[in-house]
């Protein structure tokens, strides 16, 4: 009796997760609730524990596999202690399956040839160029193919010594991670034996024909060439029947001009140059997420931004008069943000379609608001949420604001605490930024951008002064939110710092 183990309940409004690691294989014991694996999702880290003890029979979801909550992961035999039962006697040879000499056995053996590991996130590659023939005589790690993905080349060496039986993926074929390549017939009596069958004219007539034939050359090698201004004439391919390789392309870039080629693509001395100095660096699956929900915001939204400032004399007058007493008495600082909260969650109210948001064809409106505050990471930017934050006072907002950005700085937000938000403040100013255009946290249609605070000269009552000003950027969903609605909406933020005794009297 089998068990299935599946993607567990990822938080609102998360839709999938990336297998990031599996901490078990195939044929290993596993005890209740001992980690199996590790998903990521563009919050957090997710750990799926063994739902029950036995042996893990089979992963259905791979590393770099995206998966949908509930979907099914891998499967649990019962916990009879005994290794998965070995290959019968019997059984057709083409499907006995080994990736080293030592699984191989004797002469003759069936051995699969498997596609290797392709990398993080890469979940599938294409056939480029097989470098050996069915009934070719192959030693131990013997390079037989090699494989491109969207981002390197990898080739695939002979797990053993013996003859390549069978092509089961031609070239241009595309292959999964873990999927069967070819089969191989393991030790030296088969590459005896098939040296020996090949007619001896073969040798004589048909090589000079595959010599002079050139086939077509591996991906690799051609966006290799692209990029380095050669030409296939320029490059002397050392694969089979001619076909240029990676290897020829980087021996030919590095190689003294010869005379008899004019030299008229300067660029691949220069492309090597650079090459040498630049650093390639994987993005972190946390960063790729960000990126495509970013991009996703972009793409579904009728995004638009609206900009204004507010002169911050008033709010850093009355946190400098006040800010000793509420830290003796709160036993937390007075800062900024709980007077943004504050004056959001007032104009929210009054501007409820910004703390909306748009479901198929229903607008829903949020009768309370739980303020996402935009933290930065060194993996990457989160928004842990200050649940009911129109309800707490300004000591209450402070303690939870440094409670949550410790957390996401430590990595240790739980998906609760990045869930259900119904507006976002982002601060660009603890970093310099004098002025930007916030993108939207779906499915919320707002965000408020806060900036540097800069003094700068303004006119009051007819005379020029110098006053700590901040720009202000609220980005909204126009498919919900009409100008109008937005910049009454950052006015009422601007009337409420300008003159926070309105915070006390909900004005």
């Amino acid at each position: 009796m089998s068990t299935e183990v599946r993607v567990p309940a990822l938080g609102e409004s998360v839709t999938e997760a990336v297998v990031a690691t599996w901490f078990k294989q195939p044929g290993e014991q596993v005890s209740v609730d001992e980690m199996l694996c590790e998903l990521e999702t563009d919050k957090v880290t997710v750990e799926v524990p063994s739902p029950a003890t036995g042996r893990l029979a089979e992963i259905v979801a791979a590393e770099g596999a995206t998966v949908a909550p509930d979907a099914l992961l891998a499967t649990l035999s019962a916990a009879d202690g005994e290794a998965p039962a070995p290959a019968k006697p019997d059984a057709a040879p083409a499907v006995t399956t080994a990736t080293s000499a030592s699984e191989a056995g004797g002469d003759g053996q069936a051995v699969d040839v498997m596609v290797p590991a392709l990398g993080e996130s890469v979940t599938e590659a294409t056939v480029s160029t097989w470098f050996k023939s069915a009934g070719d005589a192959v030693a131990a790690d013997e390079m037989l193919c090699e494989l491109e993905t969207d981002k390197v080349s990898v080739e695939v060496p002979a797990p053993v010594a013996g003859v390549l039986a069978e092509v089961l993926k031609g070239e241009g074929e595309t292959v999964e991670a873990g999927g069967r390549l070819a089969v191989m017939a393991a030790g030296a009596g088969a590459a005896t034996a098939a040296s020996a069958a090949r007619p001896a004219a073969a040798g004589a007539g048909a090589a000079p024909a595959a010599a002079e034939r050139k086939g077509e050359d591996a991906p690799s090698a051609r966006k290799m060439m692209d990029e380095a201004g050669l030409s296939p004439d320029q490059v002397s391919g050392t694969g089979r029947d001619g076909r240029v390789m990676k290897e020829d392309v980087l021996k030919s870039i590095s190689a003294p001009a010869r005379p008899e080629v004019p030299v008229q693509v300067p660029r691949a001395p220069v492309a090597v140059e650079d090459a040498a100095r630049e650093e390639r660096v994987k993005m972190t699956r946390l960063r790729q997420t960000i990126a495509r929900r970013l991009k996703d915001a972009q793409d579904t939204a009728a995004m638009l931004t609206t900009y204004n400032e507010v002169d911050m004399s008033a709010v850093m007058g009355l946190r400098q008069e006040y800010k000793d007493l509420f830290e003796r008495k709160h036993g937390v600082k007075l800062g900024f943000m709980s007077f943004f909260t504050k004056a959001c969650c007032h104009a929210l109210a009054e501007v409820p379609e910004v703390n909306a948001e748009i479901d198929g064809t229903d607008i829903v409106y949020k009768n309370f608001v739980h303020m996402g505050i935009a933290v930065g990471t060194p993996t990457g930017l989160v928004v842990p949420v200050v649940r009911n934050a129109d309800r707490m006072s300004f000591a209450g907002i402070e303690k939870r604001i440094n409670e949550l950005g410790a957390r996401a700085r430590d990595g240790k937000l739980s998906m609760a605490e990045m869930q259900g938000g119904t507006f976002t403040i982002s601060n660009g100013g603890v970093y310099g930024s004098l002025m930007s255009s916030p993108i939207l946290n779906p499915p919320q249609s707002g965000i408020l951008g806060m900036h540097k605070i800069q003094e700068r000269p303004v006119a009051v009552k007819g005379e020029v002064v110098i006053r700590p000003m901040m720009y202000l950027a609220l980005s909204y969903d126009h498919r919900i939110v009409d100008g109008k609605g937005a910049v009454t909406f950052l006015v009422r933020v601007k009337e409420a710092l300008e003159d926070p005794r309105r915070l006390l009297m909900d004005l």
